[in-house]
Parts: structure tokens; sequence; C-alpha cells
């Protein structure tokens, strides 16, 4: 077998360089130009995946490592007392269990009530019209455009004092106190004004005018309504956006805490808990090694980045999980558009 590949392979050879010199030799150029572009790709691949993996990689490191190993130079990325403990002492400081499962279903609620109320406008805006039309469309341009953090003072005082045409004013004597509770959360998304809700409507608008309009006249020909053309005919083909949109909306809602500390501050969250760590270390060690002691800041920081792997870990579970469905939501939504 094996002289039998060494003859095919100098044949190959032999055709090769024929095929070169009647190419008076612009067959080996090319074949080497692309050599070079492959090597050269290559290597960039290779430098922007260690970019964005390096740091990634030493915070891994740094939470395996004991806290002599961080004060030693010796010690640069791989730990020399290998340790499990930092994830055992941040489990507990941020009481990592309730607040995985906590996240985890009002990330999981929050991003399909956002995505059902995107979707239905982001059809709309495909196959309907209706006046001012553009106008409504710029708004949503600009909810994607300006940050939530230039309402953050008209959001508070809204839902710390909701009120509907004076009505609970009327009937209480005063108006709702909605702060430290999911209801304003739920409103927002409901409503399209969530946490990149203006991205989401324009994705799904897109898909949809790239949707050809003869499967809705097949559908009205053959006795279908608007409503059960929309759910039996464009949702089932709008499955690749729908999933792409639902990850993006389920991650951003499990990172996000500009909205968590505005509405969620009651609730125990992994953004939350993240940011808090140093301030409960510092009442862990008070609490166990006497009030004159105090961590150090390096300690700190490799608690901190404990945390983010793993707030960060069980996303990377779902991508993984996920993978499949969102490349393929990704590549057919670009054709679409």
């Amino acid at each position: 077998m094996s002289r039998e590949n060494a003859k095919i392979k100098r044949m190959k050879l032999i055709e090769f360089l024929e095929r070169n010199r009647k190419s008076e030799g612009y067959l080996l150029k090319r074949t080497l130009g692309k050599m070079f572009l492959s090597i050269c790709r290559a290597l960039l691949l290779f430098g922007l995946c260690f970019l964005i993996l390096q740091p990634l990689l030493n915070k891994l490191t740094v939470s395996f490592m004991a806290e002599k190993d961080l004060y030693d130079a010796t010690v640069i990325s791989i730990p020399r007392n290998f340790t499990t403990s930092n994830y055992k002492l941040v489990s507990e400081l941020i009481k990592f269990p309730k607040a995985l499962f906590t996240t985890a279903g009002i990330s999981f609620a929050i991003a399909m009530v956002q995505i059902t109320a995107c979707t239905l406008v982001g059809y709309g805006f495909a196959r309907y019209k209706f006046p001012l039309k553009n106008f409504w469309f710029l708004c949503v341009m600009l909810v994607i455009i300006v940050p939530p953090q230039t309402i953050m003072s008209s959001l508070y005082l809204h839902f710390r004092f909701f009120d509907v045409f004076g009505f609970f004013r009327t009937m209480k004597g005063e108006p709702l106190n909605l702060l430290n509770s999911v209801t304003p959360y739920f409103m927002l998304v409901g409503t399209c004004m969530g946490l990149k809700s203006g991205l989401y409507i324009f994705m799904i608008r897109q898909y949809f005018r790239g949707v050809p309009k003869e499967l809705e006249e097949a559908a009205y020909v053959d006795g279908c309504g608007r409503f059960r053309t929309f759910i039996k005919i464009m949702l089932p083909d709008a499955k690749p956006i729908l999933t792409s949109c639902f990850l993006f909306s389920y991650v951003w809602q499990w990172t996000d805490s500009f909205y968590s500390n505005l509405f969620l501050r009651k609730l125990t969250l992994l953004p939350s808990g993240l940011r808090s760590i140093a301030e409960r270390l510092n009442d862990y060690v008070k609490r166990t090694q006497g009030e004159g002691n105090l961590p150090t800041i390096a300690y700190q920081q490799c608690l901190i980045a404990t945390g983010m792997l793993m707030c960060i870990a069980p996303l990377l579970l779902l991508y993984i999980i996920a993978q499949k469905g969102f490349v393929e939501s990704l590549s057919q939504t670009g054709i679409k558009m």
C-alpha cells in the first residue's frame, strides 16, 4: 500500500511539473501564492483568537491558584499550589446555586416575552402599511441608538410613582411603587422598550422582508386568515432568526446590570453577586479571622475572576448546545437580508 501511495504521489508530482513547464512557471507561482495566503490567514486567525482567549485563560489559571501563588514571582500561568477552594468560597459568597436558578429563570422569561413582542412588531413593519410607518420605524432606530442610561431617571420616577390616568391615586390615595419587582421589567420588554429590543425588531423586520409574499398569498387563497398565516406559515420559516434573537436576548439579560440595579435589587442574581464579592469577602474575613484582618486586593481580584468564570460557564454551555442552530440562523439571516 505504501509503495502504491508513493507511486501515486510521484505521478502527481511529475504531472504538476509538466503542467508548470507548459504554463512557463505560472502554476508554481500561483500554488506558492495560495500557500502563502493560507499561512498568513492562519497566523491572523491565531492572533485574533489569542487576543480574545488570552484574558480568559489568565483568569482560568488564576482561579485555581492558592493565595500564596498570587505573590510568587515565579508563578506565571501554571499554579504551583493547585486548589479549588476559590470556587467553593465564591459559591458561598454569592449564593451561587440560588443566584444561578434565579438568573436563568428571569432571563428565560424576559427573553421569551421580549422576542414574542419584537416578532409581532417586526412582522408588522415588514408586511403591513399603516400611518406614519416611517416615523415609527425611526423611533425603533432611536431605541437602538439612545443608551438606556439617558432615560434612567425617567424610568425610576415613572415606576416609583406609577399611575394610569390617576386611577391608582384615586383608588388608593397614592400611586403604586413598582420598584424592586419584576413587573416593570416585563412591562418594558412587553412594549418593546427592553434591552436591545430595537435591534431585535430590526433583525426580524429584515428577515420577513426577504420572505416571498407569494407564500402569504397562497395561504390566503387556501383560506387562512392573517393570524393563522402568521402562525402556520411565517413563524416556522422564521425559526433561524428567532433562535438568534432569543440567544442574544438571553445572554444580554443574563449579564445585564443596568435594569437589574434599577428593578431587581432584592433578587439574588449573578451580576449583582459579582459586584458585591469584594464587600462580602471583607465581611467573611472579619467574621472568620477577626476585625483587624482584611483580604488583599490581589486575593479580591482572584475571587472576582473566579466569579466571572462561574457566571459565564452556563452561557458557554448554552452556546455549545445551541451552536448548530445559532450558526445556521446567522447564515440564513445573512442570505435573507
